[in-house]
């Protein structure tokens, strides 16, 4: 193939549930310049790699233990030969045939642009909890915007404010690869493309959200999961940006209740109750082990 104007990295494991559809897609994608497909892949044991050496135009196998968010990304982006690399996951499935299109043209018009990144749909299956939340999320807006630091006014921000202006989601994004050089990813257990955004907004570029490239993407986990995953986030959060956003046992508590009411007013089920204390459980523990952390 010609060289591509657009790389699709994509880290998998185990992914044949959605892999098929998400090739697919991105087979009907109508856009002007060639794109390619990057797979890393970490030892899966379903079939995937087997598709992949079919259908990537590039593939990589790792270990399973050797999969880290932010170095795994760093890997695919090595092996991509185009200057725009869209990260995406394997179970982000693209709305429509101009989604790629859509998600690059910011970065083609726009050389301060570091970095897009798109919104997402529930899946139709999705449960009136996970609708809920998606619908709270910073991914769900149908209003783009354009994101800029100024050092100084950024300094005097609130952790909750920093944040907002460092959104950025690498279930579906697009990066310039020339920036990525300057500024890989970093090694992380989570939240590679928060801390990512943090670093080339502070050096002057900017991010863009991109409403008209959307992506179906939800998921139905266990409220163990959450726990574990809602307490590894708020880590990083406070880590990143200083936020605790349930900093005392009250606050806890009021937080449980309030979640409690919410879940029971959406859906009476034993998975609703335990997600409305593991949520506001996993943030409290997240932020008490950070700021533990910090003061040692």
């Amino acid at each position: 193939m010609s060289a591509p104007g657009v790389s699709i990295v994509v880290p998998t494991r185990n992914a044949m549930a959605t892999l098929p559809a998400l090739l697919e897609g991105l087979r009907r994608q109508r856009i002007d310049v060639p794109f390619e497909i990057v797979a890393v892949d970490s030892a899966s044991t379903d079939g995937t790699a087997d598709l992949l050496r079919k259908r990537a135009d590039t593939f990589i196998e790792i270990p399973a233990a050797a999969f880290d968010h932010g170095l795994t990304r760093n890997l695919g982006i090595e092996h991509a030969r185009g200057p725009l690399v869209v990260l995406l996951v394997q179970d982000a499935l693209p709305a429509s045939d101009e989604w790629l299109a859509a998600l690059v043209a910011p970065l083609l018009e726009d050389r301060t642009i570091a970095g897009a990144f798109a919104r997402h749909r529930p899946r139709d299956d999705a449960s009136a909890i996970t609708r809920c939340y998606a619908a709270r999320g910073a991914v769900a807006s149908p209003v783009g915007r354009t994101l800029a630091i100024d050092r100084a006014a950024f300094a005097a921000l609130g952790p909750m404010a920093r944040l907002e202006r460092c959104t950025f989601d690498n279930v579906c994004s697009c990066i310039r690869r020339s920036v990525w050089i300057e500024h890989p990813f970093r090694a992380t257990p989570f939240a590679e493309d928060l801390e990512w955004a943090r670093t080339v907004l502070m050096h002057g570029y900017k991010i863009t959200y991109v409403p008209e490239a959307a992506v179906i993407h939800s998921h139905e986990r266990s409220a163990a999961y959450e726990l574990a995953r809602t307490r590894l986030l708020h880590r990083r959060l406070y880590h990143l940006f200083g936020m605790r956003t349930i900093p005392t046992l009250p606050l806890l508590g009021r937080a449980v209740a309030s979640s409690l009411a919410l879940h029971l007013s959406l859906e009476r089920s034993p998975r609703a109750l335990a997600l409305a204390v593991a949520w506001p459980l996993g943030q409290y523990l997240g932020g008490r082990d950070a700021a533990k952390a910090a003061s040692q």
